[in-house]
């Protein structure tokens, strides 16, 4: 079966649904650039922040004496080293 060319006005109605759509596709685009330019640029939300509480610099005295407690419990330091540090830590 041989090709056929198409009727002229096949030819111009094709080229003409193309034509109308390239220019109306144009047009949203430049209707969406120009809301674009015209719209104030968006203020982002400042963050909600929090400040961190501050870390102790050092380990509170009960969490001192949990430790040496455990460390007594396990038989590295004696009770005496034990007392000793206690009193230190309490400052008795």
């Amino acid at each position: 079966m041989p090709l056929r060319r198409r009727a002229p006005v096949a030819r111009i109605a094709t080229t003409a649904v193309v034509a109308g759509t390239a220019a109306h596709m144009g047009a949203k685009s430049a209707q969406r650039s120009a809301a674009a330019a015209q719209a104030p640029p968006a203020a982002a939300p400042a963050p909600a922040y929090e400040p961190a509480a501050p870390e102790p610099a050092e380990s509170s005295d009960i969490d001192q004496l949990k430790q040496f407690a455990v460390l007594r419990d396990q038989g590295v330091i004696t009770e005496e080293e034990f007392a000793a540090k206690k009193a230190q830590i309490l400052g008795l």
